[in-house]
């Protein structure tokens, strides 16, 4: 017998989940230029290190509601949504 398909379930997300992401940065010709190892696409560039970190902070915030709002529309009406740990 066929399981019968779930009806679109929304969780609550607990924003203070200590996920952590790693920043590679380094300064090249007077630049300060960083990447989000754990994210794809996720890089930047500023003239200061500080400068640099916030921007990547903000990159990757912008990319993670990205990838969650892709993956929901590409789920379409039916599924369910699960937590999961590395």
């Amino acid at each position: 017998m066929k399981p019968r398909a779930q009806k679109k379930k929304k969780l609550t997300r607990n924003n203070s989940t200590n996920q952590g992401y790693t920043a590679v940065i380094k300064q090249d010709r007077g630049w300060w230029i960083g990447w989000v190892e754990e994210v794809p696409g996720v890089n930047c560039q500023e003239a200061s290190r500080r400068e640099l970190l916030k921007t990547l902070r903000v990159t990757l915030k912008e990319a993670l509601k990205f990838n969650r709002q892709e993956a929901l529309r590409s789920a379409g009406d039916e599924f369910e949504e699960a937590q999961i740990a590395p």
